[in-house]
């Protein structure tokens, strides 16, 4: 049986404002001594922040600037669709040990379905996954294409900032699923020393090293570098599996003018050992075992010599010039290479005794390559009263994945006695398939500002392609689709920041092939469309960005089963998800940060041969976070920051036919960090983060009576960062 994939801190830059402001009232103080003798004079001092870049740090964890939903750089105040943003400040408070991680407190998706393994960052976004549970994650603009079991991942400490957009996504990128995207923007070389030495040691046997280091290379900063690498060890909660990671990315910018800016972006990561990936069944996890036990949180069902490994190699550059006041041209283009290598035994369900677990087999390596080039036109123009922002563009990916692949079984274990994993004899990989995709996409977009109110409307035309050569008999299937999709917005600007939303958006995404039917089967592809309403409050004098959406998304030619033939599939299926979310963030103060998020997501198999009227499994009703964080700025304390937060993920259903449910529930979060300004080394802290500080056992999601999953235990993880 085949597994199916599943900048500176703001608490630096406010002390320095404290600084100033007590300076400033101290020299009041000599001023009013003095003003008797001295004629009177007036100072006026003027502090102006840098602006915000969508693809640049963030002052505070409230960043008001995103490219993701727009490919321009425009404030979320003028966004016709969700978007959220996870800056480096927030992810400096709470150390995420992945991408995944980092958006734990986010509004409107599931990052606990794999439970405790990080070795993908699988989400479900508004109640939907990828086709194949394959990732939908971009870097710096560009899919990290992935296929089968090869899809990249990359190490929160390499990234300025996460940003989640809810919703379709396809005027944009092209073929998607429905409920949006994942989009990380890399560290990128700054003109401002740089020099960062960090240090973690944790539960588990965690230890890591993280370095960045950045600065001009001459005195006009035209020439700019930074380099930034992790390397982390750790055991996995489950016995007998382990974490290894090594990665670099090094990058340089030319900068002629200031209209020019030309950046190498590359990144290179080998995992020895990606860490546990391994499926229990509910009997022993949501549900006792006959005789009333439980499995434990820390069991492996898999083999001793279990390994998976995992090699990728990414290099580009972004380009932008602007010609003149009006046109400038961007272009961001990648080339990857990912090798993925596994022998793994996995649970695949319980036996008819109810405690014996029978297990499969798979023996697998891949090599993909894939190339992508995004190529944008930003015209910025006026028309009367009415100021425009075109964008068009031209984007091209080619994607080719040569599988080989065996798949068997191993010895069924009986859950009532203890099981120390052993050695199994694994055979050779066998040729599988070859895997290959094209998409070809062109897209124009045009963001027109009128008075207070700003009109987005945008459309693309798609070329997609994909073909699977089935290695063990040379046969093939192949499909070629042409699509168009649009989205249309309209926001208001009221002057004191708030700022209403509608839109309208589509998307499509092809399916899976049928290659065990005969003649094997080639689908047309599904397609989304969302109807969104919201509401933000992004002040222009105050770091808080506030936001509420509701909407209602509709996934259309997801593959059913066949009527006429119950081993055949259909794409006739029709999935739809209704919801709210809410969110804020804020830096209310120069001590204190927080953030909030509420969800409510009713997702429906709404058409379907089997499982009409049914709730999509793994995806809560209702989730909800909350997290706030103080700093002491003055006083014996002055330094120390004490933070604590919450995440309630609700029940949901742990099969697509609704037979069981997995239970709610509540994990806690905290942090203690202290700045060693105070000792003169400005820039530099120690933290100690405790995730699931009550050390809850629950189990995260199940999408299946054989595949469910453990939370993860408490993890206290001590960091140490230098700057100097």
């Amino acid at each position: 049986m085949a597994r199916p994939n599943t900048a500176q801190p703001v608490n630096t830059s406010l002390r320095k404002i404290a600084v100033v402001v007590a300076t400033a009232v101290s020299g009041m103080s000599v001023y009013a001594q003095a003003a008797t003798t001295q004629k009177e004079e007036t100072i006026t001092v003027t502090t102006a922040a840098p602006q915000e870049s969508a693809w640049g740090p963030a002052a505070t964890i409230a960043a008001k600037h995103s490219a993701t939903a727009t490919k321009t750089d425009t404030p979320l105040e003028k966004t016709p669709q969700s978007v959220s943003v996870v800056t480096s400040e927030e992810m400096q408070i709470r150390q995420p040990a992945s991408v995944k991680e980092a958006l734990g407190y986010t509004p409107g998706v599931v990052v606990s379905n794999r439970g405790a393994s990080n070795t993908y960052d699988f989400v479900s976004i508004r109640g939907f996954t990828s086709v194949g549970l394959s990732q939908n994650n971009y870097l710096d603009g560009l899919k990290l294409q992935g296929n089968f079991y090869n899809d990249a991942v990359i190490d929160p400490y390499m990234l300025e900032r996460v940003e989640l957009m809810r919703g379709p996504t396809s005027v944009l990128y092209g073929k998607s699923n429905p409920g949006g995207i994942i989009s990380m923007v890399s560290k990128r070389p700054t003109t401002e020393p740089l020099h960062e030495v960090q240090f973690k040691m944790g539960t588990d046997n965690l230890y890591q090293t993280g370095f960045d280091f950045s600065d001009a290379l001459d005195d006009n900063g035209e020439f700019s570098y930074r380099l930034t690498g992790v390397a982390r060890s750790n055991d996995q909660q489950q016995v007998n599996a382990k974490q290894k990671r090594y990665a670099i990315a090094p990058s340089f910018t030319w900068r002629p003018d200031d209209k020019t800016r030309f950046t190498f972006l590359s990144y290179f990561q080998n995992e020895p050992q990606t860490g546990y990936y391994g499926w229990l069944p509910k009997e022993g996890t949501v549900q006792p075992l006959p005789n009333g036990s439980h499995i434990g949180t820390d069991f492996n069902e898999g083999a001793k010599n279990n390994t998976y490994s995992r090699n990728q190699k990414m290099v580009g550059y972004s380009v932008e010039h602007g010609f003149d006041d009006t046109f400038t041209l961007r272009q961001n283009l990648r080339f990857s290479e990912m090798k993925t290598d596994q022998q793994s035994v996995y649970g695949t369900g319980i036996a008819a005794d109810g405690h014996t677990l029978n297990r499969g087999t798979v023996v697998d390596n891949e090599r993909l390559q894939n190339f992508s080039v995004d190529t944008q036109l930003q015209s910025k123009f006026s028309t009367g009263a009415v100021e425009h922002t075109l964008l068009t563009g031209v984007d091209f990916m080619r994607m080719r994945n040569d599988i080989n692949a065996t798949f068997g079984s191993a010895p069924s274990i009986d859950l009532y006695n203890p099981y120390t994993p052993e050695d199994f004899t694994f055979g050779d990989a066998a040729p599988y398939q070859l895997n290959e995709t094209k998409q070809t996409g062109i897209y124009a977009q045009n963001q027109a500002e009128w008075d207070k109110w700003v009109f987005t409307l945008g459309g693309r035309y798609d070329w997609s392609n994909q073909q699977t050569t089935v290695r063990a008999d040379g046969g093939s299937v192949d499909r070629n689709d042409h699509q168009f999709t649009w989205r249309g917005g309209v926001n208001y600007l009221f002057d004191n920041g708030i700022a209403p939303y509608i839109s309208y958006s589509q998307s499509f995404e092809p399916n899976a092939f049928d290659l065990y039917s005969t003649p094997r089967m080639a689908f047309a592809p599904s397609k989304g469309e969302q109807y969104e309403a919201g509401i933000r409050y992004v002040p222009k004098d105050m770091p808080i960005v506030l936001s509420g959406a509701v909407y209602q998304l509709t996934k259309t030619n997801t593959l059913t089963t066949d009527p006429n033939n119950t081993t055949l599939q259909v794409p006739s299926g029709e999935v739809r998800s209704r919801g709210v979310e809410l969110e804020a963030k804020a830096a209310l103060n120069a001590n204190i940060n927080v953030t909030a998020s509420y969800t409510y997501i009713d997702a429906e198999y709404t058409k379907d041969t089997n499982l009409k009227g049914n709730h999509v499994e793994q995806v809560p009703r209702n989730m909800g976070s909350l997290w706030g964080d103080y700093t002491f700025h003055s006083g014996v304390l002055s330094g120390l920051t004490l933070g604590t937060g919450g995440r309630f993920i609700g029940s949901s259903y742990g099969a697509p036919d609704n037979a069981f449910k997995v239970g709610s529930a509540t994990v806690m979060d905290a942090v203690i960090k202290y700045d060693l300004a105070r000792l003169g080394m400005a820039g530099s802290s120690v933290a100690l983060n405790v995730n699931n500080l009550l050390d809850r056992d629950y189990v995260s999601s199940c999408f299946q009576a054989y595949g469910c999953f453990w939370g993860a235990e408490r993890q206290v993880v001590a960091t140490a960062t230098f700057r100097f």
